[in-house]
């Protein structure tokens, strides 16, 4: 195949696209799945919920349910013809409780209604017995019952213990995580029509169609040709609709199955947030050896993740919150130990860096407090840990971390920002302001892109020209609003030489491009883009090949730009070469594939490259505390993250802000509570708090770190879902800055995510109440005090 010059050094460059849906979403004419007409006959699903954490169904009288005015159908798990559990990689999601149940909030039994009004009225006068089961609720629990999803697993490097022991200062910490509510603005809904020959079609909000089409296809017990899943857009996913759009495309499939009807399942959002998981709450524990320039010499690292009551994705985000527990620092001799713990809430699964950030967040608690305990800038152990090149760039798993930008990185954004200048200022700040506090941080990311199941890391495209120059596309990939679509279609257009206008992708098909991957794990333009171009390059080929015996010309002498075709001795338009082709029977069709190339991990001797790359950025954030409630407000942001050579950069703008804002909501707001008995009490907008508008910083300062990606990925860009998101983790490092000024800097507290006001305000009474210590002086000439 020829090999066209890189997008960014071409005089066409498409890099200031629009999001290819912006004008539809601004103007409210975007088609989701809620929008499509009503179809004759459609019907409406609801389900019944238990109201137990952990129970057995002792009887179940559905009766009022049948009789309720509008209700079509009603299904229970002896209803379903084929497989009754949905699980993604490992048994035990359950479609439709059967004898029992682990969660409140978990489908017990599905309703057809003729309105979505009637099928929720008809689900609240089921009349279920129980017999009450002692339920696991928490990690601390589940640990000590030893409640586990899967075994736990181990990664290690060099002598942990002894290197711990051995060194010259040693400490220990321990916090947690909590939850977080995916809050997509479009939530979980699927829309089934019959077709004839006991086939359907699934309109599905789903990060994974070919997952769901899968699981209806063996709910419904018949072959997968059968369904077909369609997915035009999603009103954001962000993980939340990776494996749990499954259960409501499969529940109205069964009820079409049933009823030989339409039927529309949209989930009430009460009833969305307490049926569905969220990201996982861990609980991390660490004992640090180091040094006294806050140089780890030994660390051994807990994490234990709460999967809920199945499987579901929990065994790989656990792996990935150890893969990533060393975030951007060298470990020279480490271990680190992941559990998967089984409680009796809603399943937990993928959210917006998948385990990654739960990972990252206990080397980062153990930097500030090595920092404490040393008198040391933060900023400077950080600086001491990061990774070097040579003997300092393998992982704790065995990986090279190859072409690291972060010294560079870290110490341009350090000048850009004036850190140095504002810790002074912040310092003398403090010292004069009895009741404000201000704080400051900057903290590095490493995030290593590619699923962690190998498997996973492929896609295909279908790429159609038409003879008027128009080009279609098909891949596998999902558009949530993340500018997906748009960047293929740069692609596209890129290969071909013509404006972005010509090209149009349609919506995700499983009859078009079979056996898909998730869009997840960030790698949804480095999969698909990829794919995209090899179908361009196969159809580009037949047409110099064409071209060059048509037009006696050199292949070597046939280039595509500008909406035309340059050869030595004539330029042509490209829709006049496509019209010669398709005359003379040139096929004007391919389909592209493509798999990451030289990825691999063995899990029973814990080493391997299970990342193609690693996506770096970091972040600064300034905050101020009221020490007299616990609230605060984040004053500035700083932001540099590494891009690789951006395929569109307003896109990734877009990108790294939203995720830092979705970050700092985890950081901060957005508190997920259960009470005693298990059940959610946060399942709602009123109750549950997401950043809003007033929120953002005052000063949000956002730079591209442009050099190009050396591994070949598309045009040797950098994927930016996921990695911002952990660029937040500077507002907590730097509330955590701001009430350690207490104490002169000598105390790092204790504030677990979400660093709530009364959280902070916890912390801030606890060193109020320790007895005053003189900071010793090394700890005023690092803060800059005369």
């Amino acid at each position: 195949m020829r090999k066209l010059p890189d997008i960014s050094k071409t005089g066409a460059s498409p890099t200031t696209a629009k999001h290819d849906s912006a004008h539809l979403h601004v103007s409210g004419r975007a088609t989701y799945i809620d929008d499509r007409p009503e179809m004759a006959g459609q019907l409406h699903a609801g389900f019944g919920l238990s109201t137990q954490a952990h129970a057995e169904i002792i009887s179940m009288d559905l009766e009022a349910v049948k009789n309720s005015p509008g209700v079509v159908m009603v299904v229970t798990a002896d209803d379903i013809p084929g497989h009754k559990d949905i699980g993604p990689v490992y048994p035990g999601d359950m479609l439709l409780a059967d004898g029992k149940v682990d969660y409140v909030g978990q489908p017990v039994f599905a309703v057809a209604a003729r309105s979505h009004l009637a099928a929720k009225k008809a689900a609240r006068k089921a009349i279920i017995k129980y017999k009450a089961l002692e339920p696991v609720l928490g990690i601390d629990q589940a640990m000590q019952e030893e409640s586990f999803l899967r075994p736990e697993h181990v990664m290690h490097k060099g002598d942990a213990h002894r290197a711990i022991a051995e060194a010259p200062r040693r400490l220990e910490g321990a916090m947690s995580n909590g939850a977080q509510e995916h809050f997509y603005l479009e939530g979980q809904i699927a829309s089934v029509v019959p077709l004839e020959d006991n086939q359907y079609h699934i309109y599905t909000s789903s990060q994974h169609p070919s997952e769901v089409q899968k699981l209806v296809a063996e709910v419904l017990g018949i072959p997968l040709h059968k369904v077909v899943a369609d997915v035009r857009r999603m009103g954001g996913g962000f993980g939340g609709k990776e494996t749990q759009a499954a259960g409501p495309a499969c529940i109205a499939a069964l009820l079409a199955s049933k009823t030989g009807q339409p039927v529309k399942f949209r989930v009430d959002r009460s009833q969305d947030m307490m049926s569905t998981g969220k990201r996982h709450p861990f609980r991390h524990r660490y004992r640090a050896g180091f040094d006294s320039r806050g140089v780890i010499k030994g660390i051994d690292i807990e994490v234990a993740g709460d999967g809920g009551y199945s499987p579901d994705l929990t065994d790989a985000i656990v792996d990935r919150a150890m893969f990533h527990s060393d975030n951007a620092y060298y470990l020279d001799n480490a271990i680190v130990t992941g559990h998967r713990c089984k409680t009796n809430i809603a399943s937990n699964t993928a959210f917006r860096g998948f385990g990654g950030p739960q990972g990252m967040l206990v080397i980062e608690r153990a930097m500030d407090d090595i920092a404490r305990a040393t008198g040391l800038d933060p900023l400077d152990v950080r600086l001491n840990n990061l990774y070097g090149i040579g003997e300092r760039n393998v992982t704790h798993y065995h990986q090279t971390f190859e072409h690291n930008v972060l010294p560079e990185l870290m110490a341009k954004l350090e000048e850009s920002s004036e850190y140095r200048k504002r810790r002074r200022e912040i310092t003398a700040f403090n010292r004069n302001s009895p009741v404000l506090k201000k704080g400051l941080s900057m903290t590095p990311l490493k995030f290593g892109i590619s699923f962690t199941a190998k498997h996973l890391n492929q896609a295909g495209a279908l790429v159609h020209v038409y003879t008027d120059g128009s080009i279609q596309v098909n891949h596998g990939g999902t558009e949530m609003g993340q500018g997906l679509y748009v960047k293929v279609a740069q692609v596209v257009a890129h290969e071909f030489g013509v404006g972005l206008d010509q090209v149009q992708v349609t919506s995700t098909r499983t009859d078009k491009v079979p056996n898909t991957s998730p869009t997840a794990a960030s790698s949804g333009s480095d999969l698909n883009g990829k794919a995209a171009q090899d179908a361009c390059q196969k159809i580009r080929d037949r047409l110099i090949t064409f071209a060059a015996e048509h037009y006696q010309e050199q292949p070597e002498d046939i280039q595509f730009a500008d909406g035309h075709v340059h050869m030595k001795e004539r330029t042509i338009p490209f829709v006049e070469l496509i019209q010669a082709a398709y005359f003379n029977r040139v096929s004007l069709s391919s389909s592209g594939f493509y798999s990451t190339p030289e990825i691999h991990y063995d899990r029973e001797t814990a080493r391997g490259r299970p990342f193609y790359y690693f996506a770096c950025g970091a972040s600064v954030s300034e905050v101020v505390v009221d020490t007299l409630t616990g609230e605060y407000r984040v004053q500035r942001v700083d932001i540099l993250h590494d891009v690789g050579r951006s395929l569109n950069p307003a896109i990734d703008r877009g990108q790294i802000e939203g995720g830092f804002i979705q970050g700092m909501g985890w950081m901060t707001t957005e508190e997920v509570v259960w009470d005693e008995q298990g059940r959610l009490l946060s399942n709602n907008p009123a109750t549950y708090k997401i950043p809003t508008i007033e929120d953002l910083p005052a000063i949000f300062n956002v730079e591209l770190f442009e050099q190009d990606n050396p591994e070949h990925t598309i045009y040797h860009s950098k994927a930016t879902g996921e990695p911002p998101l952990m660029l937040s983790f500077s507002v907590w490092s730097a509330i955590r800055d701001a009430v350690s000024s207490l104490s002169d800097y000598t105390v790092s507290p204790d504030i677990d995510v979400p660093a709530t006001p009364e959280r902070v305000l916890k912390a801030i009474s606890e060193i109020k109440e320790r007895p005053q210590t003189k900071p010793l002086k090394k700890e005023e000439a690092a803060y800059g005090v005369d």
